[in-house]
């Protein structure tokens, strides 16, 4: 059995049956970890719920920024915009089921025996590892429940950018996705920069990544996605799968468990349109 980390998918559903066919995958043996961005800016955003969905328990799938983006779409919460390309899924006769399993997926995933986590975007600095998984079970329950819609209203939104215990509810949901689905940059005390998507060394003084910042847990290994601009980025401490396939880049699997070299597939040129974030 191999244990696979695959990054942001967003409907490249071809690219995505290539990598599976690159890693020789057999649901039977072996199992994926997907790090959420399903859906939207690539061409088949429906081929690939339906494809994720139908692996069952062979796959491990937490939701990202545009993963419930569609949700909140589906809700009626927010209109599509201009970029978006998930209308397939909305249309399709099976669209109710596709919504249904995708709320669902949980916002992080931790594996004790591995000592690692999977997620979308990362872990807020200022949270212990015990915390984050509270907090984001907290918006799961509400995601899974039959006040999903209402639970989503409050999802869009830059602010609060600092945790406090304090907080009213909706902003702590809208904290907690936005740590855990949207995070890029923070400042060395833990506060949240939404703004900023570049690499590395392109952000403003006062910024640092995430998960370079002095009080974040390292408790475990933190597998996710979320940062095309980053890219396939391996350490002792994280593993960044990104790797841009919805623009042209690669579409990348890393075996985790046993260890093992990146396999990636090309993906189809593309031009960026719209917004990377909520």
């Amino acid at each position: 059995m191999t244990l696979y980390a695959v990054g942001d998918i967003q409907g490249c559903a071809a690219e995505f049956e290539a990598l599976l066919e690159a890693i020789a995958f057999e649901p039977h043996r072996d199992h994926l970890w997907l790090v959420g961005d399903l859906v939207n800016r690539g061409p088949d955003s429906v081929g690939v719920l339906r494809r994720v969905a139908a692996l069952g328990e062979s796959a491990t799938c937490v939701l990202g920024n545009h993963d419930l983006h569609l949700l909140a779409t589906a809700a009626g919460v927010r209109p599509a915009g201009p970029g978006d390309t998930f209308n397939d899924v909305l249309t399709a006769p099976d669209a109710a089921e596709l919504v249904d399993w995708l709320r669902r997926r949980p916002l992080l995933h931790h594996d004790k025996r591995r000592r690692s986590v999977l997620v979308h975007a990362g872990i807020a600095p200022v949270w212990t590892l015990q915390q984050a998984l509270g907090y984001g079970g907290e918006v799961e329950t509400l995601l899974s429940g039959p006040q999903w819609r209402a639970a989503l209203q409050s999802m869009y939104g830059n602010e609060p950018d600092s945790w406090s215990e304090d907080l009213p509810p909706p902003q702590r949901r809208r904290y907690t996705i936005n740590a855990l689905t949207r995070m890029r940059f923070c400042d060395p005390g833990g506060k949240l920069d939404l703004e900023h998507n570049g690499p590395p060394g392109s952000q403003p003084a006062g910024l640092i990544p995430w998960f370079d910042a002095p009080r974040r847990t390292r408790d475990v290994h933190i597998v996710f996605g979320h940062w095309s601009a980053l890219g396939l980025k391996r350490r002792a401490d994280i593993t960044a799968l990104d790797s841009g396939c919805v623009w042209g880049g690669t579409l990348t699997a890393v075996p985790i468990d046993p260890a093992g070299a990146p396999i990636a597939v090309s993906g189809l040129p593309r031009t960026r349109s719209g917004s990377s974030d909520n």
